[in-house]
């Protein structure tokens, strides 16, 4: 004899709307009680749904994307008798919902204290593996920013920060065992914040699932196998949600964590391998290309193997994807910039007396910024679907920086509101922050038209790759004198050529060739920049 009986989210800590991120069963399949049914994910923990007794699954009540919340049906299970009674008793087995980290006031002073972040209540659970670190001694971090991801046997959890403030010490490694209440990392707090006791975190609503993810072909067979289904994947949260921007199935990952884990760098190894394959032809209309031959350079002298710092590897994936999905255009032009050269040698003495370096990029920022207003499909995205476009009301512009370790992007804000001094001291800022590897993630986010002067260096021309998702960039190269006819004669004057690249997905060639003669215009009189 067997019943049919309905198994529901249990207590979930409250959380409301949290979305259903993989089924890891199927109709028909046999179960075991504890066997994982579903994976659900939030901001701080990805945790899997128990089976509450053994059985056959019959329907499946849920899908991937879905949102659900304590009580809702996930699906019908069909158990013997004996099964079904030892259901209910199973179901007030709740499982815990990781709490945030608390602490400890360790000592006070007027301006700023030291506290203890210790591992908060994890539904006492003992010896759970560290599996990653997402902060060092130094790092400036927010209240609620994930500290250290954990991994048990049934979730993955992040343990927040319980304050903002500076990490002093990290007191954890890699691989360690710990449990509630084992010190993680101090962190130094301003004075005045009271410390905040333990407390339920809420699990908020994470990135969207695509309907339709792009497809990736499996790995070479010369690697190691991936796992074979989702259910038995390991991956964080951050890490199953890069996987689901980037359209990646996480069961054909090779795995190079401990404990057989997933983590951010195999996701992106796995991309940048795809693309180089050409295996993304589902997601570009089948326009893959054949895969590059394997060649043995050995053979023909010595060679030396030199691996690609982390920058290079990101700047190569970021810029491959933008390169095979943004269909570019690029124009050229000259500006005359003889009047602009002058002025800037005019007040070079006055801006070095403020301790300020006045560079030609200033204003072409400014200049710019008058082009964005009067073009603002050029201060805009696409949305993900391809159909609406994004316009901004701000300016942020991204300046590409040249450092030893690579090309970076650090943007400067609301460069509509400040004078050309002010520019300038930022400029100067930042540039440095970036060749100091000082850069934050947040100084390289919310760009809306980038950038990139190798005026310094030399080229009379390039074709600068679009900063997706931003539709345009400006390529600057090195100005020189050439002689320009005027007034029935020829005159030296100093040209700067000019590059702008865009996506005609949203800009034609009409605009483009508007905007850049603009940008001449501005730049040749600045004048004009007044009015």
């Amino acid at each position: 004899m067997s019943k049919i009986i309905e198994v529901s989210v249990p207590d979930i800590g409250g959380a409301k709307d949290v979305d259903v991120i993989e089924l890891l069963v199927a109709p028909g399949d046999s179960v075991k009680a504890e066997s994982s049914l579903i994976t659900l994910e939030g901001d701080k923990a990805t945790m899997e749904i128990p089976s509450p007794a053994a059985g056959k699954v019959r329907d499946i009540k849920v899908k991937v994307g879905d949102k659900v919340s304590q009580g809702s049906l996930i699906l019908t299970l069909e158990v013997a008798d004996e099964a079904g009674k030892a259901e209910e008793a199973e179901q007030k087995q709740k499982p815990a919902v990781p709490q945030p980290a608390s602490e400890k006031p360790q000592s006070a002073g007027a301006a700023s204290k030291t506290i203890e972040v210790s591992v908060p209540d994890i539904g006492g659970a003992k010896d759970v593996d560290v599996i990653e670190l997402l902060v060092a001694p130094g790092d400036e971090v927010k209240a609620e920013s994930p500290l250290i991801t954990l991994e048990g046997d049934k979730a993955t959890m992040d343990i927040p920060s319980p304050q903002a403030g500076k990490v002093r010490e990290m007191k954890v490694k890699v691989g360690d065992k710990v449990s509630q209440g084992s010190l993680i990392l101090t962190l130094e707090v301003a004075g005045d914040q009271v410390a905040k006791t333990e407390q339920k975190p809420e699990l908020t609503q994470p990135t969207k699932i695509p309907e339709k993810q792009p497809e990736f072909a499996a790995q070479p067979a010369a690697e190691k196998q991936p796992a074979a289904s989702t259910a038995e994947v390991h991956a964080g949260p951050s890490v199953r949600r890069l996987a689901r921007e980037l359209g990646v199935d996480l069961s054909q990952i090779t795995a190079s964590g401990p404990k057989n884990r997933i983590l951010k760098e195999d996701v992106q190894r796995f991309v940048k391998s795809a693309l180089a394959r050409g295996t993304v032809g589902s997601a570009v209309g089948g326009l893959a290309v054949a895969p590059a031959p394997v060649i043995d350079f050995a053979e023909f002298g010595e060679i030396e193997t030199k691996p690609l710092n982390k920058i290079k590897r990101l700047t190569g994936i970021n810029v491959h994807r933008s390169w095979v999905t943004v269909p570019h255009v690029t124009q050229f032009a000259e500006a005359d910039i003889t009047e602009l050269e002058a002025f800037r040698e005019q007040q070079k003495a006055a801006a070095e007396k403020k301790g300020i370096k006045l560079t030609p990029l200033v204003f072409i920022m400014k200049a710019v910024v008058a082009a964005l207003k009067a073009f603002p499909q050029f201060n805009a995205s696409l949305d993900p679907s391809g159909e609406q476009l994004i316009l901004k009301k701000y300016v942020h512009l991204g300046v590409a920086v040249d450092t030893p370790n690579g090309l970076v992007v650090p943007v400067v804000r609301n460069v509509d509101q400040k004078g050309l001094y002010i520019l300038a001291e930022e400029l100067a800022k930042i540039s440095a922050k970036a060749r100091d590897k000082g850069l934050s993630v947040a100084d390289m986010r919310g760009g809306c038209f980038t950038i990139s002067s190798l005026g310094g260096i030399g080229g009379t021309a390039f074709t600068p790759i679009v900063n997706s998702p931003e539709v345009a960039i400006l390529g600057v190269s090195k100005a020189s004198i050439k002689p320009v006819y005027q007034n029935n004669t020829f005159v030296p004057r100093l040209m700067l050529p000019l590059s702008l690249s865009y996506d005609h997905r949203v800009i034609d060639g009409a605009d483009g060739a508007r905007f850049i003669v603009y940008l001449s215009e501005k730049l040749s009189d600045i004048r004009t920049l007044l009015l």
